[in-house]
């Protein structure tokens, strides 16, 4: 069952003025909003370490983003942009970037009106080393909101490479300006790994490493998962209802250790702290998982409205399984099938009315009116988010991906 929720019930008034359109010089200097046993206070975000409760285990996304914005020129001078999405062919991340002459990717294109057929090739203007690499793209496909596209180029060196010296960094397009110099270094947060994100996890971009060496201090667990977070992060909600809005499907990696000790957490009714929405769907997705292989022993997709079927998500219901019997179904899966590392996909949507299975401390920005992410900062702390945005807004925070940061304490009861 959908919950019938209109989108409009989400909108706040965002004066363009308070959104932050470049970083502050010090990552951790930002603010951090305090909601906590319905209080809201404020701090900077290098108290963070103050504000976790001992014992806690905190979850950071390792996902690293990548330059996946490409401009090219046709002969009339006319400016196509390519925004990569994701890998086509090869479809793994790891090998498309590994490829040396070709690869396919699903992308949007700018201006794609005044290119309808041929090879463009990349406006080496200015770019050091693209004039040897002879970069080109062709259109494969056209689909319903995106195409699918193919890159030639010489050289021998890696797609990733390709990327690095003719990409530029994808910022948002709220902030209504080109990438410069600084994006480069600050729309990326310190401890980013793993390649193939087109949006930045922007809660962790407050994170500095005095900030991670006081956490390690304090003895919190630090732990990480990696989800690449999709260009359906920007995608508004067109919608009446959020029940019509159609979610990404976005690819995430967890370990065998991290689930061992998200399970020893949860046994010790511990905190977990997601640090940003996309830990946050990636926990609450491993429920969901684990259900499934308890259900049919296999593991699958988490379909965007699953949480919501046949309400499940209800506690008295005769399908609801513990949050630890959950994880220790993945962890039995991959053991039988020796397995150090669990891949999956996840479409899930997190509105108000969702039951947190996972995640009792959420770190986050603050986030656009009418959005997907709004609705999830309602399901966790209630229609308190009325007075958490109003706090932020009086109180001059700043707002959306380079923003300040809020740290909200759930109302889910340890069961």
């Amino acid at each position: 069952m959908r919950p019938k929720i209109e989108i409009e019930d989400y909108n706040y008034n965002l004066p363009e003025e308070r959104v932050a359109k470049f970083p502050l010089d010090k990552r951790d200097e930002s603010k951090i909003l305090i909601y906590k046993d319905h209080s809201i206070s404020e701090a900077c975000f290098s108290n963070l370490p103050e504000l976790i409760p001992s014992g806690s285990i905190m979850v950071f996304n390792s996902t690293k983003v990548v330059p996946a914005r490409l401009v090219f020129r046709k002969n009339s001078g006319a400016r196509i942009e390519i925004f990569c999405l994701e890998p086509h062919s090869p479809s793994e991340y790891v090998n498309s970037f590994a490829s040396v002459d070709y690869c396919e990717w699903i992308a949007t294109i700018g201006n794609a009106k005044r290119w309808k057929k041929g090879e463009l090739s990349f406006e080496t203007h200015d770019v050091s080393g693209a004039e040897n690499i002879d970069l080109r793209v062709a259109i494969v496909e056209k689909r319903e909101e995106d195409y699918i596209v193919k890159f030639n180029w010489k050289g021998g060196i890696p797609f990733s490479q390709v990327l690095e010296i003719c990409g530029n960094v994808p910022i948002p397009p709220y902030l209504k300006r080109e990438s410069q110099e600084i994006d480069k270094e600050r729309y990326q947060t310190l401890y980013a790994k793993a390649r193939g994100s087109v949006a930045a996890p922007t809660a962790g971009l407050h994170f500095s490493e005095n900030v991670l060496e006081e956490l390690s201090i304090k003895g919190i667990k630090r732990e990480e998962l990696t989800l690449h977070v999709g260009a359906g992060t920007f995608r508004p909600v067109k919608s009446k209802y959020i029940g019509d809005h159609k979610m990404h499907s976005e690819p995430f990696t967890v370990s065998r250790r991290f689930l061992e000790n998200l399970v020893e957490n949860i046994d010790l009714k511990r905190n977990v702290v997601a640090v940003g929405t996309t830990s946050m769907r990636v926990l609450e997705s491993l429920y969901y998982v684990g259900k499934q292989i308890s259900e049919s022993g296999i593991p699958g997709g988490v379909e965007q409205w699953e949480p919501y079927n046949d309400n499940i998500y209800n506690s008295t219901d005769s399908k609801d399984i513990s949050a630890e019997y959950a994880i220790k179904k993945i962890v039995e899966w991959m053991d039988v099938h020796k397995m150090e590392l669990f891949s999956g996909k996840t479409e899930i949507i997190i509105v108000p009315g969702y039951r947190f299975r996972i995640v009792d401390i959420l770190i986050t920005n603050f986030h656009q009116p009418q959005s997907t992410l709004l609705l999830l900062v309602s399901a966790f702390i209630g229609n308190r988010w009325k007075s958490v945005y109003k706090y932020a807004l009086d109180n001059n925070f700043r707002f959306l991906s380079y923003g300040d940061s809020s740290i909200l304490f759930g109302n889910r009861e340890k069961v």
